[in-house]
């Protein structure tokens, strides 16, 4: 998966907090409470990233999964009705999301977690489907997976030597 450094602090990014979850370590003396936060940031215009962080409390772990998702944000190709430009099934552990183009009209038909990607990412038409586990942790990373491996049909042209117009 090939990923272009992006200066985040240029971007004007929204952030959503997609899960939280408390985990807790058994030691010697009890029980060790945490938290961790699974957080996607995004610009609605083409920049997306998924981070978590961890720590004792709640707006630390935000803030920690904020930092981790700004340092992981990947330029995604957008067509000109808000798509994306093909169909695609990004995969993460046992978790895949189907990425379907759609026509103009029809909004953002995704689960929670993959939504939120999506509405983060700006598109603004796309129908997706998520197949196989529904962990939000892998569901968030296959959608970005899957996001990131999306090309344009210039760069597929460029790939085999040909114009557009050929493709």
């Amino acid at each position: 998966m090939k990923r272009t450094i992006i200066d985040a602090s240029q971007l004007e990014l929204e952030d959503k907090v997609v899960s939280i979850k408390r985990v807790s370590k058994t030691v010697k003396g009890g029980r060790n409470m945490r938290f961790t936060a699974l957080v996607v940031v995004g610009d609605k215009n083409g920049h997306v990233g998924a981070g978590l962080g961890k720590a004792a409390e709640i707006p630390e772990a935000i803030r920690k999964g904020k930092e981790d998702a700004m340092k992981k944000i990947i330029t995604l190709p957008l067509d000109e009705n808000g798509s994306v430009p093909h169909d695609y099934i990004g995969k993460f552990g046992s978790a895949s999301v189907l990425l379907k183009r759609s026509p103009e009209g029809t909004g953002i038909i995704a689960g929670g977690p993959a939504r939120n990607v999506l509405e983060l990412a700006g598109f603004k038409n796309i129908r997706t489907k998520s197949l196989g586990s529904n962990n939000k942790q892998n569901v968030v990373l296959a959608t970005i997976d899957g996001l990131s491996q999306l090309k344009t049909p210039e760069q597929v042209a460029a790939l085999r030597g040909i114009s557009v117009d050929e493709l």
